[in-house]
């Protein structure tokens, strides 16, 4: 206790938990439904919301000014991506449409950073579980709605209305690919909220019996294997807490190597693996992608071709990509392409220390605390890394918001900053009470 009296007025209402809870429950539900409220309402509407919410952002953090260290407030990897992605305006095809990009990726990282920070682990969880439990339900009920009752698409929605012949469905979130990836992440909540008992037991049924049929239904063929990676990242995770200390070093580098020779062998046996996913034709479309994308990456090598986020159809190289691929694609399908095609050589070097820092220090975090809720983080962790390999979700939307997010998360428990800001040791406020 400081000791000082509690802010009235603005400042306290922006400094006070209910409005950090209705804060992050918005923030979530609006990017997350982001497809639904474009389709809907319109970009424009889209983006004022996300412009209020920044706004809000902003004020929160500067009333909780004395509880926010400034060297944890944001991880150094982020702020290094974030402005390389700024500084690659400079040098793009269309120095406008990258400086929008720009603010549309930094605005959801302040988002997440905010969230970060006037919520715990545990209050993040519960929130992601609410909001994933309402858009899952609403994209149920609509493709019933569509597939059953009135056997006819919701086009204005994107909804093809299959569900009767058990998929592929798309639901709220305009792809069987989004929908799937975004089930795997409500699983991974579902299941953490679960095991913490923060939910009642009833509660916690329904919601993993709905993301698992939701998953199912999807019908994405990326839906198999972000759950395969998953629940062995779990074992391992479990396994590894249930190792007494001492141990826990050696079996960390055992993983490591495991890992390396396991990524090593799924490149080797890749068509086999494809054939057996039945996602051959998926595949072949985007290794025509790929192909023609490595094309342009060599004639920008280290800079990229300037940050645009989702791809600006009419643009160099983007329209060419497209030409040459035959189809129009809005992204690389692959967030490690999409960046080095976009910030070079140099932008995917920062991306993988983001990405590889964050899930580092998230996995130490979990494998050395008690509480099963530290492994929310890491397990977001892997869905993330591994579905950047089949898709873009990652640089922009919900994924963006969770990967910062969990950079964060994990950046404020593990890493130089806790030695400067807390030599004592102490536990961290962010933490709430839940020991390791």
């Amino acid at each position: 206790m400081t000791g000082e009296p509690p802010a009235r007025g603005v400042a306290g209402i922006l400094a006070s938990a209910a409005l950090a809870r209705a804060f992050t429950l918005t923030v979530f539900g609006a990017v997350f439904g982001a497809v639904a409220i474009e389709r809907i309402a319109g970009r424009v509407t889209y983006a004022t919301i996300l412009t209020g919410l920044c706004v809000f952002a902003v004020g929160m953090l500067v009333a909780r000014r004395r509880e926010i260290s400034l060297v944890r407030l944001v991880p150094t990897t982020l702020v290094l991506f974030i402005g390389w992605t700024f500084a690659s305006i400079f040098w793009s095809t269309d120095a406008t449409r990258s400086f929008w990009g720009w603010v549309s990726l930094a605005g959801v990282a302040l988002l997440a950073v905010t969230i970060g920070h006037v919520r715990d682990t545990l209050q993040t969880v519960r929130a992601l579980g609410d909001v994933m439990r309402v858009l899952l339900s609403i994209s149920l009920g609509l493709e019933v709605l569509s597939g059953i009752l009135l056997d006819m698409p919701l086009r204005f929605l994107g909804i093809e209305g299959r569900i009767a012949e058990f998929g592929p469905i798309q639901g709220i979130f305009g792809t069987r690919n989004l929908l799937g990836f975004a089930a795997v992440l409500a699983l991974i909540t579902f299941l953490i909220e679960y095991r913490t008992q923060s939910v009642r037991a009833g509660l916690s049924l329904f919601s993993v019996v709905l993301g698992g049929v939701m998953a199912v239904l999807s019908d994405s063929p990326t839906v198999v294997v972000l759950a395969a990676a998953v629940a062995v990242a779990a074992a391992a995770l479990g396994l590894v807490r249930h190792t007494s200390p001492d141990r826990r070093p050696a079996l960390q580098w055992v993983f490591g190597g495991v890992l390396i020779v396991g990524i090593g062998a799924a490149y080797l046996a890749r068509h086999q693996i494809i054939a057996w996913l039945g996602a051959g034709s998926d595949f072949s479309t985007r290794a025509t992608l790929w192909a023609n994308l490595l094309n342009y990456v060599r004639m920008r090598p280290v800079q990229g071709w300037g940050w645009f986020g989702p791809w600006a159809p009419s643009e160099i190289p983007f329209i060419a990509i497209n030409f040459q691929s035959g189809q129009t694609h809005a992204s690389a399908l692959n967030a490690y392409f999409d960046v080095l095609l976009q910030l070079g050589w140099v932008g995917l070097l920062l991306f993988l220390l983001l990405c590889g820092f964050a899930f580092v220090r998230a996995w130490l975090v979990a494998s050395e605390r008690r509480s099963i809720i530290y492994a929310w983080t890491p397990l977001i962790l892997v869905a993330l890394l591994v579905d950047s390999m089949f898709e873009s979700f990652t640089l922009s939307g919900l994924g963006w918001l969770l990967l910062v997010l969990c950079a964060v998360r994990a950046g404020q428990s593990r890493s130089w900053r806790e030695r400067m800001d807390a030599p004592d040791g102490s536990e961290l406020p962010h933490d709430g009470g839940l020991r390791g």
